[in-house]
């Protein structure tokens, strides 16, 4: 980035907000470095979550809470913004070692946090099943028995969850990723259990009177946002962000324009 050109950018930061303030111009040189080192904000926005990211019919662009967390955070560093979208988290954390994007808003996980710097949490929801209406299968309790296949999408969030944490049910993985692939995998091959994000799932079964969604859920999904490893300027940075963004009302006013009002914008991090 040219001298005058990041001299604005900083500038621009400095008169933007609390987090800002408190940055000498060479921390915000490191900042700049790691979240736009090719002069914009590459932020990678997972399409395969609706509660995160839609797609605006009129314009084709994205749309929700990630979207505008991202054009809000160039906003600050003065750069432009650049979505990158994907239609699954798994694909998402796939490129997170080539350099394909700079920030990314994924769920916390303990596989991802190796090569991922997050935040804290800015929503968190949850992770349930759904079912055939007819299904002998009744509570989150009654999933996790011998001949019970879970549908899940590759390396999203809830499989790496129930990769830990079942012991006798089979979870079975939709290569193609993303929640319409796992749902659809599911229906085609008639498997007993679909594990995913609650508000697809009551969606899909509102409009699919054959399906149940469980009551309860069997994981709360942290979704924060995220740097590559190692921009420890960078991940600082996004960690004082959110804070922000969650104290000042953004992130409830974002989930609300977007339809999404039913997920939690969580406390500030402790």
């Amino acid at each position: 980035m040219a001298i005058q050109t990041r001299t604005i950018a900083i500038a621009a930061v400095l008169a933007c907000g609390m987090i800002s303030t408190a940055l000498s111009e060479p921390a915000m040189d490191k900042v700049l470095k790691d979240l736009a080192p090719t002069g914009k904000l590459r932020a990678a926005i997972n399409l395969g979550n609706s509660v995160l990211a839609q797609t605006d019919a009129a314009t084709g662009q994205p749309k929700g809470i990630t979207p505008d967390l991202a054009r809000e955070l160039g906003r600050r560093l003065g750069v432009p913004v650049e979505l990158i979208t994907y239609n699954a988290a798994g694909k998402v954390f796939d490129a997170a070692s080539t350099g394909a994007w700079d920030i990314a808003f994924v769920a916390i996980e303990p596989v991802r946090a190796a090569v991922i710097e997050f935040s804290a949490p800015y929503v968190i929801i949850e992770g349930t099943y759904m079912v055939p209406k007819d299904s002998s299968l009744k509570a989150i309790a009654d999933v996790d028995r011998p001949g019970v296949r879970i549908a899940v999408g590759l390396k999203s969030a809830y499989d790496l969850y129930l990769t830990r944490t079942i012991k006798n049910a089979t979870v079975v993985r939709a290569p193609a990723g993303g929640g319409k692939a796992m749902i659809d995998m599911f229906v085609n091959d008639k498997l007993e259990v679909a594990a995913g994000v609650k508000q697809p799932l009551l969606a899909y079964a509102k409009d699919h009177p054959e399906m149940r969604v469980m009551d309860g859920h069997f994981m709360e999904i942290q979704q924060a946002m995220g740097t590559p490893k190692g921009r420890t300027a960078g991940a600082d940075y996004l960690r004082a962000f959110v804070e922000e963004m969650k104290a000042s009302g953004f992130v409830a006013e974002a989930l609300k324009r977007s339809g999404q009002s039913a997920a939690v914008a969580p406390p500030a991090a402790k």
